[in-house]
């Protein structure tokens, strides 16, 4: 059975004023997909204040004055969709609009609904309500309150902190140690009038990518760029690109202590592979036999044989060149458990890799491409991701080349990988 039955099709449509139009072209679904992304550099500077921008603009705009006046004409529109979200892809800041719409063909009327639903998503980014020339102040305060708890709400979840903390003492000094939700020092400076000048410096200069998704037709994706080019843009930013590999230096140990109950081991790597090389797609496989999954070595001897994690897995950052290690233990196993994690990378390196562990990696990696089709949002930001990442891979491309991957050629990509940082979140009274 083929991997993809019905490839998708994206498109550069067009390119103007550092604005990109891309069409992806899936006929699966019932239901087209708009997406604007705006990208900036991770900057302590910025990073607050992109992050604050989304939730402030979804409030309400010169027409639509709040979020449920929003969310009625919404309905309208056959229950159409709207979000936005912040993240980053290395050391990149994205900021994300999306509206989905069920097709004009299924609605069974004269219904132009991605026109309207692409008026609605420009109208919030770039109408937004104001008052005395600026963002609402009871706005901002709400937003500023609702980032403050996102930001401290990181702890509550101790497996994603512990990972976010090790990359941030890996990084320290760089771009990416900067979290994508930036900091609430930061935050309680940000008032209306300087938040407003910030805004209208995203909307002037920085990047912009634009995925329309489904089956929408020319006409309209044209009448769509149409009102794209009467943007006022300037000075487009020219973004830089992340640094993918460092000098090695000694390993870096941290320790930090919290309310815990149960360890948490994290173990940073710089991989020293970029993803727009050929050793990339070795870096994946290496990385699925180490800790993708339950046929992954990190499973199999930590958890299962040994018993010292309830949990243990592996997962690389692409965009930056970093691999982490993450698992759960007991407090006075971290010695241990350290030893045999290692042990799983030196194990690979020597090019012990069993059938069934190849085998198992190249089918977790299919079957986690394969899910991406069932979602538009997914398959946009894959796309997105091989933008960023100046590739130019389908997902159909992709797994070819993961299959093609030998395991002379998973050896040599993790003889390149080098432990950087081990870090240990572990009970304040220890």
């Amino acid at each position: 059975m083929d991997f993809i039955s019905s490839e998708e099709k994206v498109d550069l449509i067009d390119s103007f004023n550092g604005i990109e139009v891309y069409r992806v072209a899936v006929e699966k679904f019932k239901t087209n997909s708009i997406n604007i992304f705006f990208l900036d550099n991770l900057s302590k500077e910025n990073a607050t204040k992109n992050a604050l921008i989304p939730a402030v603009l979804r409030r309400g705009t010169g027409k639509h004055k709040s979020f449920r006046e929003i969310a009625l004409y919404l309905e309208e529109l056959y229950g159409a969709s709207f979000d936005c979200a912040v993240s980053k892809k290395g050391e990149y800041q994205i900021m994300q609009y999306y509206i989905d719409h069920v097709s004009d063909r299924y609605t069974g009327t004269d219904t132009n609904l991605f026109d309207d639903c692409f008026n609605l998503l420009l109208e919030i980014i770039t109408e937004p309500l104001l008052e005395n020339g600026t963002f609402r102040k009871d706005y901002l305060d709400q937003e500023k309150d609702n980032l403050k708890k996102i930001i401290e709400a990181r702890m509550n979840d101790k497996v994603q902190y512990a990972v976010e903390r090790c990359f941030e003492e890996m990084c320290k000094g760089e771009p990416f140690e900067i979290y994508e939700n930036g900091s609430i020092e930061d935050l309680n400076k940000i008032q209306e009038a300087d938040l407003f000048n910030h805004y209208k410096y995203i909307l002037e200069s920085l990047p912009m990518k634009v995925f329309i998704s489904g089956d929408t037709d020319d006409n309209k994706i044209q009448s769509a760029i149409t009102k794209l080019k009467k943007l006022k843009r300037s000075n487009i930013k020219d973004l830089s690109q992340p640094v993918i590999s460092k000098p090695k230096r000694d390993i870096n140990y941290v320790t930090e202590k919290l309310d815990v109950s149960q360890g948490k081991l994290s173990i940073g790597f710089r991989t020293n592979t970029a993803p727009d090389e050929k050793d990339y797609y070795s870096l994946v496989v290496f990385n699925s036999i180490l800790g993708g999954g339950i046929h992954s070595k990190l499973f199999q001897n930590v958890r299962e044989k040994e018993s010292l994690a309830y949990y243990a897995f592996s997962r690389l950052e692409k965009f930056k060149g970093l691999m982490m290690i993450s698992c759960g233990i007991e407090i006075n196993q971290k010695d241990k458990a350290k030893d045999l994690i290692l042990k799983q990378v030196e194990d690979i390196r020597q090019g012990n890799i069993s059938d069934y562990e190849y085998d198992s990696s190249i089918k977790s990696i299919k079957t986690g491409l394969e899910s991406l089709k069932d979602s538009q949002l997914a398959i946009v930001d894959f796309y997105l991701s091989q933008k960023i990442s100046n590739t130019r891979d389908t997902l159909k491309s992709l797994y070819e080349k993961f299959e093609a991957v030998t395991r002379d050629e998973i050896v040599e990509v993790a003889k390149k990988v080098e432990l950087d940082t081990i870090y240990f979140l572990t009970s304040e009274n220890q």
